[in-house]
């Protein structure tokens, strides 16, 4: 197994895409087709993925902070 994913088992009959943002909370471009490379057979299964299937999640960095400047009415 590879450094660069995380183990996951599927609680409950889930759609891959609610999953993936379950699990890292932001949106992350092109996950959800790494996640489908990652695990052939997956979209065999059809749009939801059974209770109990064990599959492969890319582990992706944070998200880079953006640091906005405060603007003050009143100094």
């Amino acid at each position: 197994m590879s450094d660069n994913v995380e183990r996951y088992v599927v609680e409950g009959s889930v759609m891959l895409d609610n999953l993936i943002w379950r699990r890292y909370r932001r949106q992350t471009p092109r996950l959800v087709e790494k996640t489908l490379k990652l695990n052939p057979g997956l979209a065999a299964l059809g749009p939801f993925i059974p209770n109990g299937t064990v599959i492969m999640l890319p582990i992706e960095p944070p998200a880079k902070t953006r640091v906005v400047p405060v603007i003050k009415l009143w100094d």
